[in-house]
């Protein structure tokens, strides 16, 4: 018995020690915040929570973003590709689900957020396009098709659902305009359109379709000469289309990523075992607002019911994280641009994650449920052992340690890629032949700051993207 409460107590010490990510990842996301790229990469190569196999995929993400941070593009895009290879090959598998069964959701291989994969096909176009590997950021527009269908298949089209990303499709857009491709380019524009068409409100979680991306539509349907399409989205936006004259210079597309995407916190839930009117098993809160299935996959209905009276569930929470600035506009001192809101993290994160709260749950509370009758039983062939008196106390021990390790083990899985921006806005602005002088005003609270762009204005369409991560 005495061996046992050792090994009782050197659990309690082993989880109660277990900092949270958050905690774990403080030094690297302070350095990020404060713009010290070459210091949070430094911090970033001694995280030795990172450098664990299951968190492979949130190293290589955040590799990707901090050397793209530092302008070492060709860098990052190694580690972003290493990532989408890792993603490609796929991270499930039955040895990581029993880590999560046994233990908690954190304990298992990080397999990233739906719209986290999207953003690495972004950060791995514009590093093509800075290169100027213009036919490597073509093969990335390919491949945002092939993540948008996948993402339609997950979800079988639902249009309530984190289906596609409209933001991609016009960025696809962009790079096959970019290329000369206009064919292609009015395709997926038209495709980022009817996203926003398409849903209930015309909005796509937190954006509504920017005035740039209508225009794109009309500008490229005109240019292949598809009239009928041009008329259809004339009657669908509300307005004619204009057609203006090119600039000598081209034009630059400039993106800009604002703040940074929500951490996640863990919060508690408390659930009922019931038996409902069809008998079958569901998991209720104490005010009788939520119910959720016995997932069978992870045991059969023939549980005990008497044996889970409550069970005390863990589930990750969103927090977003205040912006700096609220608004921006780009300058060439003739022309000025308004920067459209076309992607919203802070959004995204917070509803995909709500969507999924009763499959996930689910899993979590039948898991519980398990390991609840299991020590049930334990103390029930304790009470059996009889005269037995050191069978007893062992068995007493043995049920003692599965209460405390499933209470003490029970987490959230609080990872993701935090160094995402809470949003992305972008704007067109045209070049004059040269060198072109813009001027980027970023609006917050405390004033306005301005950042100086230089480009040189080829008749191309350039992409530039500008990080204001605070």
């Amino acid at each position: 018995m005495l061996k046992t409460s050792r090994g009782l107590l050197c659990l309690v010490f082993f989880l109660c020690g277990c900092a949270s990510y958050n905690e774990k990842i403080a030094g690297y996301y302070k350095q990020i915040s404060e713009g010290n790229y070459l210091q949070a990469n430094t911090e970033l190569n001694k995280n030795k929570l990172l450098q664990r196999p299951r968190n492979q995929l949130l190293y290589l993400m955040e590799k990707g973003r901090t050397c793209q941070l530092m302008g070492a593009f060709e860098d990052s895009n190694t580690y972003f590709n290493q990532a989408d290879s890792l993603l490609e090959s796929g991270l499930d598998g039955t040895a990581d689900a029993i880590v999560g069964t046994l233990v908690n959701p954190m304990t298992q291989t990080y397999k990233g957020e739906d719209f986290e994969k999207f953003m690495i096909h972004y950060y791995k176009a514009l590093n093509y396009l800075h290169l100027g590997k213009k036919e490597d950021a073509v093969v990335e527009a390919r491949r945002i098709s092939l993540q948008s269908q996948e993402q339609d298949d997950k979800f079988n089209n639902k249009s309530n659902r984190y289906s596609k990303d409209a933001f991609s499709l016009m960025l696809q857009g962009l790079i096959y305009e970019s290329d000369g491709d206009v064919n292609n380019a009015f395709i997926a524009y038209r495709n980022a359109a009817e996203v926003y068409l398409n849903s209930k409100d015309k909005t796509w979680y937190g954006t509504t379709m920017p005035k740039t991306l209508q225009e794109d539509v009309l500008r490229t349907a005109d240019l292949n000469g598809f009239k009928s399409e041009l008329a259809r989205f004339e009657e669908l936006f509300g307005f004619k289309y204009q057609a203006k004259p090119l600039s000598e210079g081209g034009e630059m597309i400039v993106f800009w990523e604002n703040g940074l995407a929500p951490v996640k916190q863990q919060q508690e839930f408390f659930f009922s075992l019931i038996r409902s009117n069809d008998g079958s098993l569901v998991f209720t809160n104490a005010t009788g607002t939520i119910f959720i299935p016995y997932n069978t996959s992870y045991g059969n209905n023939d549980i005990d019911l008497n044996s889970v009276e409550s069970l005390r569930a863990t589930y990750p929470k969103y927090v977003a994280r205040p912006q700096h600035y609220s608004s921006a506009t780009v300058s060439n001192g003739q022309t000025e641009a308004t920067l459209e809101k076309t992607e919203d993290i802070n959004e995204l994160a917070f509803k995909t994650l709500d969507q999924r709260f009763a499959k996930e749950m689910g899993k979590i509370l039948t898991r519980l449920a398990v390991k609840k009758a299991a020590e049930y039983a334990i103390k029930a062939s304790a009470k059996k052992s009889g005269k037995n008196g050191k069978d007893n106390a062992l068995l007493e021990g043995l049920g003692f340690g599965v209460q405390l390790y499933s209470l003490l083990s029970e987490k959230a899985d609080t990872r993701n890629w935090q160094t995402l921006p809470g949003q992305i806005s972008y704007a067109r602005i045209p070049l004059q032949k040269g060198i072109n002088n813009l001027n980027l005003a970023l609006k917050g609270a405390n004033g306005t700051d301005s950042v100086k762009i230089q480009a040189r204005g080829t008749g191309k369409l350039q992409f530039y993207n500008y990080s204001t991560l605070r």
